[in-house]
C-alpha cells in the first residue's frame, strides 16, 4: 500500500481530546480499568522495543514499563506533541507522525504492539491489522483493544426496537464518520486472517453507565472491573474489548540497525541528518520536526 491508495483516516489534528475527553470528561473510571487489562495482559519482562499505535497524548505510555523503548506512532503532530509534554524527550521514547495504514518501519522490527482505542476509527480494519503484523518480529506480542457492537445496551436497545442495527450481524456499525463498533467473533477473524494467534480475551467497562459512575466511587468500579474481565475468555458483552494475540510466521526479525523505511515506496531508509530523511530509492524526503519524525506527507527539496 501507498500513501496514495490508503483509506480515508481519522485526523486528531489540533484536537483537544486528550484534555476534554480524559481529563475532564469523568472517565476515571474506563482509565483505570484499561490500565488493569493491561497489567495483565503484558508481561511484566517485556523486551526491548514497543510499537504503540494511536499513542494520542500518551496517557497509557507510562504504563509499559517492561520495555526498553517505546515509539509511540499517531497521525496528530498535535498529540505527540502533548505526549512529548508529558513523557519528555529522552532516548526511551520515540515519536513518529504516520497513519496505520502505511507505517514507516522495516519488517520485523517490534518485540510488541498496542493499539487501544484505535480500530474503531478504521475503516478497513483487516488491512491496519496486516500492516501491525509485518512491523512485529515473529512470536511479538500484540494487544489490541476495539469497540464492541455485541455490547449489552446494544442488545437490550435492539430488543427494544430502539435501534436499527442489530448487535448480532458481522459487519461493522458507523455510528459516527469514521467510528466503528465491531462483532468480536469478526475481530478475532481478521486477527487470524492477518497472522495472529489470539492467547486472551478479557473484557472491560463493565459498569460504564453514567449513573453508576455518579453514585459509585471510580476507585470501586475499577475494583469490581477487575474481577470481572476475567470472563472475557467466555462471552463479550462490554463496550471494550481487550485482546492478547502473538503474530505467526514470517517476517524473522528486522536486520540490526534497519529501523525506518520509507511510507511511499518501502525502502529502507539511511538517518543521514538529524532533520531530514532522504530516501535513496524514490527520492522522498522525510522531515524531522522538534524531535518527531512526520512521514505524514514527503517535504519538498
Amino acid at each position: 500500500m501507498t500513501l496514495h491508495d490508503r483509506p480515508p483516516v481519522c485526523d486528531y489534528e489540533g484536537s483537544d481530546y486528550q484534555q476534554r475527553f480524559w481529563e475532564q470528561g469523568g472517565r476515571a473510571y474506563e482509565d483505570g480499568a484499561e490500565a488493569v487489562a493491561l497489567r495483565h495482559l503484558l508481561p511484566a519482562q517485556g523486551g526491548d522495543l514497543l510499537l504503540e499505535i494511536g499513542a494520542g497524548a500518551g496517557r497509557n505510555t507510562p504504563r509499559y514499563r517492561g520495555y526498553r523503548k517505546v515509539v509511540l506512532l499517531d497521525y496528530s503532530r498535535t498529540q505527540l506533541r502533548q505526549a512529548q509534554e508529558r513523557l519528555g524527550r529522552s532516548d526511551r521514547y520515540v515519536y513518529v507522525a504516520a497513519d496505520a495504514y502505511t507505517m514507516p518501519f522495516v519488517d520485523g522490527l517490534f518485540d510488541a504492539a498496542t493499539m487501544i482505542r484505535v480500530l474503531h476509527h478504521m475503516a478497513e480494519p483487516l488491512r491496519v491489522l496486516q500492516e501491525t503484523r509485518r512491523v512485529l518480529r515473529r512470536e511479538g506480542l500484540f494487544i489490541l483493544e476495539f469497540a464492541n457492537k455485541r455490547n449489552l445496551k446494544a442488545i437490550l436497545r435492539w430488543a427494544l426496537r430502539r435501534q436499527a442495527w442489530s448487535p448480532f450481524t458481522p459487519e461493522p456499525v458507523e455510528f459516527a464518520p469514521l467510528n466503528f463498533d465491531f462483532h468480536p467473533r469478526q475481530v478475532l477473524a481478521w486477527l487470524n486472517e492477518a497472522g495472529f494467534a489470539v492467547e486472551d480475551i478479557r473484557t472491560v467497562s463493565h459498569f460504564r453507565i453514567g449513573l453508576l459512575k455518579r453514585l459509585v466511587p471510580a476507585r470501586v468500579l475499577v475494583a469490581l472491573d477487575a474481577l470481572t474481565q476475567p470472563t472475557g475468555k467466555w462471552w463479550q458483552l462490554t463496550p471494550s474489548v481487550f485482546v492478547r494475540a502473538r503474530a505467526q510466521g514470517q517476517p524473522e526479525t528486522a536486520e540490526a540497525g534497519a529501523f525506518f523505511r520509507c511510507p511511499a515506496c518501502g525502502y529502507a531508509l539511511p538517518e543521514t541528518r538529524p532533520d531530514l530523511l532522504a530516501c535513496p530509492h524514490c527520492g522522498a524526503r522525510w522531515a524531522v520536526r522538534d524531535g518527531i519524525y512526520d512521514f505524514k506527507a514527503p517535504v519538498g527539496p
